[in-house]
């Protein structure tokens, strides 16, 4: 019975690949801070003939978080662990971002993806088996001047994930990146701005289960902005601002 790990579960991206795969035979661990949406797609999924465990989580508890994935593993090894929670961060318009806001976005988008990742690495390089697989942004290549603090995140976890592949393929763990545009999610949401060649997260989840099905290094998608957010860096200073401000964005005001 396949055993995966997802947090970030309750919504969005996190919630649409937990119902993607669930399915009888299959185990998911279901991560989220929000219990009563998280309870939600746990149901979805049992409907669809999946064993379910959902559990309340902030990953930047560290403690808890490798107690979970200890846990976890010990009722049935681990096959697939997806590092997916995250916040936007940002600042309202005019505004730069402030530094609690920031250091909450990092702490989340990365030091919460390894408290859940550097322990699920150790138990499946003991076995010599497993896959882990990390979300990260277009923005980790083309940083958002509205969201330094995310897209600094999402860097690191394209940097961190690709290099544990290297280190751990040969040992029989497989490690991927995903660096999707953009997803029409309630996180998304809370942000004014262009979105172009927005998709679903129902689309996302099956664009990243393709990916990580065949084991490639980074799933990026739409291929078109893939390739403009690659390009970004190897740009002139000027031309670089220019194009980015084309996607600048800020929060909405909360209600």
């Amino acid at each position: 019975m396949p055993r995966i790990l997802i947090t970030g579960a309750s919504s969005g991206i996190g919630a649409a690949l937990a119902r993607h795969y669930a399915q009888p035979g299959v185990s998911l661990i279901l991560v989220g801070r929000n219990a009563e949406r998280l309870e939600i797609v746990a149901r979805d999924c049992r409907a669809s003939g999946a064993t379910v465990d959902a559990a309340r989580l902030d990953t930047r508890d560290r403690a808890a978080a490798v107690a979970l994935v200890r846990r976890s593993d010990a009722e049935a090894p681990l096959d697939l662990v997806i590092a997916n929670a995250a916040v936007n961060g940002g600042n309202q318009e005019g505004q730069v971002e402030a530094e609690d806001v920031a250091f909450e976005t990092a702490d989340i988008n990365y030091t919460g993806s390894l408290n859940v990742v550097l322990p699920s690495l150790t138990l499946m390089l003991e076995r010599g088996r497993g896959q882990i697989v990390l979300l990260s942004s277009l923005a980790a290549y083309a940083p958002l001047q509205d969201a330094p603090a995310y897209s600094g995140a999402k860097a690191a976890l394209v940097a961190h994930g690709l290099a544990l592949r290297q280190k751990v393929g040969p040992r029989g763990v497989k490690v991927n990146v995903v660096t999707p545009g953009y997803v029409k999610t309630p996180m998304g949401g809370e942000l004014k701005g262009w979105r172009p060649l927005e998709i679903s997260a129902e689309e996302a989840a099956v664009r990243i289960a393709k990916g990580i099905a065949a084991n490639r290094d980074v799933i990026a998608f739409p291929f078109i902005l893939a390739a403009l957010a690659r390009t970004v860096l190897l740009l002139p200073e000027n031309v670089r601002k220019a194009g980015l401000y084309a996607f600048r964005f800020q929060r909405r005001k909360r209600r």
